[in-house]
């Protein structure tokens, strides 16, 4: 139940339009908690009719103006109350390590190739995290407020550096009479 969490995070930051919510998703929150266009809109809807946010009153015409929504203390209470929550640890689904699995038992043909389809993938996610780790967290900046927007960060960073370390690994490991 962490989406609606993910949008006050981001509508605290924020008061936005659920079409701003969705951009700004796909390049902050979406790297690590994804939803689509439509998720959001229900979630918002959810939220709305819960008490935990609202539909600022626009400023002009009513006729084709975004709704723009902003958090309400009922929904920062929430907020607050969710982040202290303790929660154990997920465990890892992750459909490749099971097919790596089924490989051993079935043989590895074709598996090169999705190993290899992985890494190139990989190798351009950690590539976009350094880019907004040198555009958004310059050296300089360190000690600034979004210290813990940083770490969340360098979390990516770290677990993307770890599947392309594994899965380049795990390439040289197949067995040497693949094609």
């Amino acid at each position: 139940m962490s989406l609606p969490h993910a949008i006050l995070t981001a509508l605290l930051e924020k008061p936005s339009s659920g079409l701003e919510l969705t951009r700004r998703f796909d390049k902050s929150i979406g790297f690590f908690w994804p939803a689509t266009h439509q998720q959001i809109y229900r979630e918002l809807g959810r939220l709305e009719a819960s008490g935990h946010i609202r539909a600022l009153q626009p400023s002009g015409p009513v006729r084709g103006q975004k709704k723009e929504y902003e958090v309400l203390s009922e929904g920062r209470a929430e907020l607050a109350r969710w982040t202290a929550e303790g929660a154990a640890p997920r465990a890892v689904r992750e459909p490749l390590l099971l097919r790596l699995r089924a490989a051993a038992v079935v043989g590895t043909d074709g598996l090169a190739a999705e190993l290899q389809r992985h890494l190139t993938l990989h190798r351009a996610q950690l590539d976009d995290y350094l880019e907004i780790e040198r555009h958004d967290f310059p050296v300089e900046a360190a000690d600034g407020e979004n210290r813990l927007q940083h770490a969340v960060l360098r979390a990516g960073i770290g677990l993307e550096a770890f599947w392309v370390q594994w899965l380049a690994e795990t390439i040289e490991a197949l067995p040497s009479d693949r094609p």
